[in-house]
Order: structure tokens, then C-alpha cells, then sequence
């Protein structure tokens, strides 16, 4: 039988489109057709790379080639009127982290995908990680007993040069946030993944050594879960060259298991690579602790086998576009999306208030 294929479109032409753009043309479910840009210039030079056709009008994009899926990679604060335009176009809409930057542009998305009865998935290919899928399943079959206790610690490094290298970038009006907008949204999912829905949050932040941008570097919190499990989050742009992304999960048998999603110097889309595998950094489970080093070769091995970047947007574009051929959920929801947007939203709020928040966060007027 022959394949069904998803007719495909981009919207927004900044450095992670080349991702995308490389992923749609490469996924045998994908026939990318089409890409759009306000800048009608920048649509052009893509669309000529890419072999698609430019477009300076969503509707049109969407209408024109009967596009059942979108990516969205523009700024942040631009990912609502993004996706509403084209899912009230028809399309079906995958959107690069953050959902958005604000949780009211969340609730909007997700109305609009309702009402047209489209998907709506968040890019977090850390997902997709061997290491943080084993943490999940470990989890979910009952190994460490209940999670009683998540923790999130990204220490990672920007420069001058990186918030230069976009004029949108290290503002608060076009960025939306600092650390925990642009590079904590991986691990924050992946946190409230293994952890469940949020009760409460305590957070503050603070910009620590970037006097040229606008918005935090660093960021802690402390969180309460509904199941009566603890949580911290500790995020910094502060650590030259970067040192790691981990996040680890600890259970009421006594056992703790957790994934470094990213060590050395941080991947930066369109402008670096990725510095070293994802291993499980810490594995207690009684009876598997030797696989630690078994499945740390395994995961060397294979990242060292394909190009890490492109193969892990590739299985999430992929899952994604199954999820519509299949009518099921992709791995990464909207309403995954809407929860990271919440703890950063909180943690802003929690610093302004000097209260904790509760979960679900109200809509609020800013």
C-alpha cells in the first residue's frame, strides 16, 4: 500500500527553519510544498534552497496548496497569530518551543484547534531521547515506586554575540523571556512529563551577568505536585562555556533515575551542534544498575552513527504528521505545551507577587 503523504508548510524562515525545512523534505510522510515569510525576500531565498514555493500571506499559503500541516518557527510572541491563522486555514500545526509566550495566547491556540478539530503538538525532541524515554517507561511500570521528588538543572551559556545574532532576541517585547523562554522548555517538559500535573509553585529570577539584554539568566523554583511529590528547578545562561542539562526523578522505593539531556556547551540551532550524547547520568533501580554503562555505550554509539540534530527533529516531525494519518495524539500535545508556558508564566508571577502560584494559572491581564 501505498504511503500517504502529508502536504507540508513552514512559517517563519529564522535559523531553526533549516531544521524543519531539512526534516519535511527528508520524512517520507511529508511532501513540503510551501513556505511562508513577512519578509517576501527571506520566503524566496528558502523556498529556492528548499525547492517549495514562497508565500507573504498564511491564508493563502494554507488555501492555495491544500496544506494539511504547518511548523511554526517564528519568535515566540508570534506563535499564536501564527497558528491561528493557519489552523482557522485548515491546517493542522506543529509549533517549535515555547508554545507561546504568554498562557492566555495558549488557551486561544487551543481553542481555535478545537473548534476546527486539528492537532496542535509542541516540538520537544528531548522527548524522543533513548535515555528519557527509559525514565518515562521506568516510571510508568511502577520502578522506583511513586515520584516523590523531580529536579531540573540547566546550566547553560549565552554570549553578547548569541542575543546579537537576532534583533528579537534577549527582549522581553519580542523574546517573551530569558533562560526559562528560550532554553529551559525541554527540560521543563520533560519534568512535568515524569512528574504529573502541578499544584503550586514558588519561583524568582534574576539577570545575573547579561546587562545587555532585558530578560533573566537565571531562575529557580520550587514546586508542589498534586500527588504530594516535590519538585526544583534551577535554569542559568550563566555557566561559560555551559556545563549540563539533567533532569532527575526520585522515587519512594528509594530509587532514582534520571537523564542529562545535554552536556558541554549548548546547541544552539542553526548555529552549533550538538556537544554530547544524552546518557542516563544517575540509574538505582535495584537489579539494573550495570545496565547504567550498557545503555550509555549503546547511546554513544548511536549518536556518534547519525547526525543527532537532524534525526531527532525528524522523529518528531514524523510523529507528528503519523498522528494525523492515524487520527491520534502526537507524543507532545498542546496541552503539554500550555504546562511549560505555566511554569515559566508562574515563576515570573511568583517573583512579582512574592507568593506562591497555584496551577491551573488564571488568565491574566499584564
Amino acid at each position: 500500500m501505498m504511503q500517504r503523504r502529508i502536504r507540508t508548510g513552514i512559517i517563519g524562515c529564522g535559523k531553526v527553519t533549516h531544521l524543519h525545512a531539512r526534516a519535511l523534505s527528508a520524512i517520507p510522510e511529508s511532501e513540503f510544498v510551501a513556505i511562508y515569510s513577512r519578509d517576501v525576500n527571506k520566503a524566496r531565498q528558502f523556498a529556492e534552497q528548499y525547492h517549495v514555493l514562497p508565500y507573504s500571506s498564511i491564508k493563502e499559503m494554507v488555501e492555495k496548496e491544500k496544506l494539511e500541516a504547518v511548523i511554526i518557527c517564528t519568535p515566540h510572541p508570534n506563535h499564536a497569530a501564527g497558528s491561528i491563522s493557519a489552523m482557522e486555514s485548515g491546517a493542522n500545526v506543529l509549533i517549535e518551543k515555547p508554545m507561546a509566550s504568554t498562557v492566555e495566547d495558549c488557551h486561544r491556540m487551543m481553542k481555535v484547534a478545537a473548534e476546527n478539530k486539528l492537532l496542535l503538538g509542541i516540538v520537544c525532541q528531548r522527548r524522543f531521547y533513548a535515555p528519557a524515554l527509559r525514565v518515562k517507561k521506568a516510571i510508568d511500570e511502577g520502578k522506583i515506586g511513586k515520584p516523590i521528588l523531580g529536579t531540573v538543572q540547566m546550566l547553560g551559556w549565552r554570549d553578547e554575540s548569541y542575543y546579537k545574532s537576532d534583533p528579537w532576541r534577549g527582549k522581553w517585547l519580542e523574546e517573551g523571556g530569558g533562560v526559562l523562554v528560550n532554553q529551559a522548555p525541554h527540560q521543563l517538559d520533560l519534568l512535568q512529563w515524569y512528574m504529573g500535573e502541578i499544584d503550586e509553585l514558588y519561583g524568582c529570577w534574576a539577570n545575573q551577568n547579561h546587562p545587555y539584554i532585558e530578560v533573566e539568566d537565571t531562575a529557580v523554583a520550587v514546586l508542589r505536585f498534586k500527588s504530594g511529590a516535590l519538585g526544583n528547578i534551577v535554569v542559568s545562561n550563566s555557566q561559560h562555556p555551559a556545563l549540563f542539562g539533567k533532569v532527575h526523578v526520585h522515587g519512594s522505593n528509594g530509587a532514582s533515575i534520571g537523564v542529562q539531556t545535554d552536556g558541554g556547551a549548548m546547541f544552539i540551532a542553526g548555529m552549533t551542534g550538538i556537544t554530547e550524547p544524552p546518557v542516563n547520568d544517575i540509574w538505582t533501580i535495584p537489579g539494573e544498575q550495570q545496565m547504567q554503562e550498557i545503555w550509555k555505550k549503546e547511546d554513544i554509539d548511536f549518536f556518534n552513527a547519525v547526525n543527532a540534530v537532524d534525526y531527532f527533529h525528524e522523529r518528531q516531525v514524523e510523529d507528528f504528521l503519523r498522528a494525523i494519518i492515524e487520527g491520534r495524539r502526537p507524543l507532545v500535545t498542546a496541552r503539554d505545551g500550555l504546562v511549560t508556558v505555566e511554569i515559566f508564566s508562574a515563576i515570573y508571577r511568583s517573583q512579582r507577587s512574592h507568593q506562591p502560584v497555584k496551577f491551573p494559572l488564571a488568565p491574566e491581564d499584564i
